[in-house]
């Protein structure tokens, strides 16, 4: 497998190698006589979450690519507020958002970014988001939108607003095939898809607009959708490229801001995604932590334990849906 990068090479940093991925690191130079995809990746993340995001979608093209030759390009969009120390990594390692229209990408992947309106058309990176739809539309084979993204994309194309949840949608969902497509070849009847969001997008609303749905969750709704049109959108709600280790990440955030007084809430435990005696320990824990808040009670967290074939679940249906979707921008 051949994995290259544009201006930063993600797989010779410490932090951002998968473990147990030694085997596979990526070669440095394409394979005689194959054509290279070009894959842009516009991550929009948080700055916490900005170098996972880069190992995590690094990961996935690398190992659903093959013997095929990949190269990534990684940009952000400039509006999405940012710390000074990410400002500088994202202006000296990723490639100018002008840059895209100087390069001839087969596939685009646009995640989402951290919430900071009600609603979409008041964030900062509104216009930039709308713009690179159009763009995409126009100018590849192929565009994946995450999560935030996807719910931008669609307000943008078809004014179909994202519906407030009642409570955080944050776990491990087996998400059942509502048809057949390519996309979907090789997955298990139920796909393990983390989902870690806020606002949902309802399957009527998708149908009605011509959005095809491919996946749907109980307890989650729509996991994948696709919109075919001069380009191929596939719309995530879920995050597949999540590693094992994210929700985990993300729940014990969320605990810590509970405790602080940063949210009101105490957050949920995720489903299907810790074991049962994590799961008794946690809920445990949250009595005392709604009983007296105080930021000493995370020393008293009890160890956390996914559970059994969890992570391997969550891995195989990534690696199928990736390994498919690049399959499909090589012919």
């Amino acid at each position: 497998m051949t994995l290259l990068f544009d201006n930063i090479d993600l797989a010779h940093e410490a932090s951002l190698v998968p473990v147990g991925a030694s085997d596979a690191a990526a070669s440095l130079g394409p394979q005689p006589g194959r054509r290279v995809l070009e894959i842009g990746l516009v991550n929009n993340m948080s700055d916490a979450a900005l170098r996972a995001t880069e190992r995590q979608f690094q990961r996935l093209l690398r190992f659903g690519s093959g013997d095929q030759p990949v190269r990534l390009h990684c940009f952000a969009l400039p509006s999405v507020p940012r710390a000074a120390a990410t400002r500088h990594r994202i202006a000296s390692l990723y490639t100018d958002l002008a840059g895209l229209d100087h390069l001839r990408l087969d596939g685009l992947i646009v995640t989402g970014a951290e919430p900071r309106a009600g609603s979409l058309r008041e964030e900062p990176y509104w216009d930039e988001m709308r713009a690179l739809v159009d763009w995409a539309a126009a100018n590849t084979r192929s565009t994946i939108w995450s999560c935030l993204a996807a719910h931008a994309a669609v307000l943008h194309l078809d004014g179909i607003e994202r519906q407030r949840l009642r409570r955080k949608c944050s776990g491990v969902y087996g998400c059942a095939r509502q048809g057949d497509d390519p996309l979907l070849a090789d997955l298990p009847a139920q796909a393990r898809v983390p989902h870690s969001r806020l606002n949902d997008l309802p399957a009527e609303k998708l149908s009605a607009a011509g959005y095809t749905v491919l996946t749907q969750a109980e307890g989650a709704g729509v996991d994948i959708f696709t919109r075919d049109a001069s380009s191929r959108f596939v719309f995530f709600q879920g995050h597949p490229e999540y590693d094992p280790a994210s929700l985990q990440r993300e729940y014990l955030r969320d605990i810590g801001r509970y405790l602080v007084g940063e949210r009101d809430d105490y957050p949920d435990v995720p489903v299907d995604y810790f074991d049962a005696g994590t799961e008794l320990a946690l809920q445990a824990f949250r009595a005392e932590a709604e009983a007296v808040r105080d930021p000493a009670l995370i020393a008293k967290l009890p160890a956390l334990a996914m559970r059994d074939g969890m992570a391997a679940a969550i891995e195989a249906t990534a690696a199928a849906l990736f390994r498919n979707w690049l399959t499909s921008l090589a012919q």
